[in-house]
């Protein structure tokens, strides 16, 4: 029997990641854009205050930054798209590279298993269903966090070349705060793992300082926004984010620990793949776990794996705790103490740490089933088993997530904004949107991310009809005038520039129907109304602003540097480019 070739059997790790990625998303490779939840993407996006985090939480930055930047080049909605299948591409051939690190006993074999419950997995579907492909990118980063730091915790003489991506990855996973967080946590417990060999030439305490140095410049973007932020008189910095309404959730048959040990539990029930719905939850956490606890024992004397597997319980219990009144009482407490660690109320994000340690369990199930399988035959069950226990997660998780086309409206009515900058309010009420071109999903208003000028939005959000408040204090006045019917004179002197109207949507509109008659009308569309109302406000400082953009450059440096440097040195390392970070 021929051989396989050795460049075809060194790819088929990426190729079958690729495969997979792919066909998760498959519907998202025709033309249109993203527009899902909290995923919006549009053809071009602006590097407006609101995308450097001056006037809202900052809690999509430095992703606005990027994608305001490369959609200068590139449309918006490839730029995201590209992004989301690169996050669960990462996610599979990284979690193939860890095995190869850990457990290389494995095999081949052992790394496929790894790649498909990476990819395959409730996390990925309910994530993606709820519009989070930036923090799926950084769920793609964590295998690779964890095989850098294991590597320079070893006697690897090329460690020193390891340095360029881990600054990448942590970069690259800081496109948000969560993922930053995320990506820090992996690097901190993977220095603490036993040196290989006789002494390593990384010492814990410089692998930790390497990572924390990392992640305070890759954080430099959402810190200096919310520092600057401090003085502004929009924000409600003394507001505690509601915590329970982001709790995690127990799915049928389940429970809250069962539901997230099997990588599913997301607070919002309709973002979840409807296989997850009914009992048949009973049956993918079953299998998946069970592909888990096959592969514990072979992990056992694995010193550089006992970390990561630690790591993986810790967060699955502790989002289990914190769903407990008693957990919610000190959540509350916390984030009540310090507002900005609202970050931590969605518990049910933490369990993407869970994955290196799951890949390297399913990698160990192989060589747990090797007692009465071959090799082949062991990684194809568990393959198979774990594909056929979430079967709607392919094509799109089961064609709820597909593309959207804007009508022509919003292209026109983008323009004429841009073409006079100048402070947006928007009606109806509200930052959730069901427009019936978009599906039947609620999604995020996309005008935000569509014009230059800042979009008074004041972020409030309705769960199971209680109302999560905003941070926007001054954009929940000008809502007040136009509720309330205000005379355009207030609304002028409030400094809005613009009013738009987007048709077809719920909403509260209140009275405002006697301010925008009062108002000269730019654009009447089928879906949107625009009027002209000719306010200016002063906008945030350049003083301020600059700051903002000089800590985002420092972070587009980061990722950029740490990319080229790492794909340089394993370029004079190896001779190959395959290799690279």
């Amino acid at each position: 029997m021929r051989a396989v070739p050795h460049w075809a059997l060194q790819w088929s790790r990426p190729g079958y990641a690729l495969a997979l990625a792919l066909l998760v998303v498959a519907p998202l490779m025709g033309p249109g854009y993203l527009l899902l939840r909290d995923a919006v993407s549009t053809p071009r996006s602006y590097l407006s205050d609101s995308a450097l985090g001056l006037v809202s939480a900052p809690r999509a930055t430095p992703q606005d930054f990027a994608v305001a930047s490369a959609s200068h080049w590139v449309d918006g909605g490839i730029v995201v798209k590209a992004s989301l299948i690169v996050g669960l591409w990462l996610a599979g051939w990284g979690a193939a590279r860890l095995v190869a690190r850990v457990l290389p006993d494995a095999g081949v074999g052992g790394q496929f298993v790894a790649i498909t419950l990476a990819i395959w997995n409730p996390y990925v579907g309910e994530r993606l269903l709820q519009g989070h492909w930036s923090l799926l990118l950084g769920y793609g980063c964590l295998p690779w966090v964890a095989t850098t730091m294991l590597t320079l915790r070893s006697t690897d003489s090329a460690a020193w070349t390891r340095l360029f991506g881990l600054a990448f990855w942590i970069a690259l996973a800081g496109l948000t705060p969560t993922g930053l967080i995320l990506a820090t946590t992996v690097g901190l417990v993977c220095a603490a793992v036993p040196v290989e060999g006789p002494g390593g030439p990384w010492p814990r305490w410089l692998c930790a300082a390497v990572t924390l140095g990392g992640a305070l410049v890759a954080a430099l973007p959402w810190l200096t926004a919310a520092v600057l932020g401090l003085s502004s008189a929009d924000r409600i910095w003394a507001q505690t984010p509601d915590v329970a309404a982001f709790t995690a959730r127990a799915e049928p048959g389940l429970g809250t620990l069962g539901s997230l040990a099997s990588l599913g539990g997301i607070w919002n029930g309709e973002a979840v793949p409807t296989s997850r719905t009914t009992l048949f939850a009973v049956v993918s956490a079953a299998v998946l776990l069970a592909v888990v606890a096959a592969g514990l024992p072979a992990l056992a004397r694995r010193g550089a794996a006992l970390p990561i597997i630690a790591l993986a319980v810790v967060s699955v219990l502790l989002p289990a705790v914190l769903a407990t009144g008693p957990g919610l009482a000190v959540l509350h407490a916390v984030v009540d103490a310090v507002p900005g660690l609202g970050v931590l109320r969605d518990g049910q994000k933490w369990v993407a740490l869970a994955m290196p340690g799951y890949a390297l369990a399913g990698a160990g199930a192989v060589l747990t089933l090797q007692r009465w399988l071959r090799p082949a035959a062991a990684a194809l069950v568990c393959c198979a088993a774990l594909v056929l226990s979430l079967p709607d997660l392919a094509w799109g998780v089961g064609g709820k997530v597909e593309p959207v086309h804007y009508p022509t409206d919003w292209t026109t009515v983008a323009a004429a904004i841009n073409g006079q900058p100048a402070e947006v309010a928007v009606l109806p009420a509200g930052i959730m949107r069901r427009f019936a071109w978009s599906g039947s999903a609620p999604v995020l208003d996309p005008l935000p991310r569509w014009v230059r000028a800042d979009v008074l939005t004041a972020g409030d959000l309705t769960i199971s009809g209680a109302t999560v408040l905003g941070e926007g204090n001054r954009a929940r006045e000008v809502q007040r005038l136009l509720l309330a019917g205000a005379d355009t004179n207030a609304l002028r002197q409030a400094g809005v520039g613009w009013l738009v109207v987007e048709l077809r949507t719920p909403g509260d509109m209140g009275l405002a129907a006697r301010t925008f008659e009062r108002l000269p009308m730019a654009y009447r569309g089928r879906d949107l109304l625009l009027y002209r109302v000719g306010g200016e406000s002063a906008g945030v400082s350049a003083g301020r602003r600059l700051l903002a953009e000089i800590a985002h450059l420092l972070w587009l440096t980061m990722l950029i540097g740490g990319a080229i440097g790492a794909t340089v040195a394993n370029w004079r390392q190896v001779g190959l480019p395959a290799n690279t970070i």
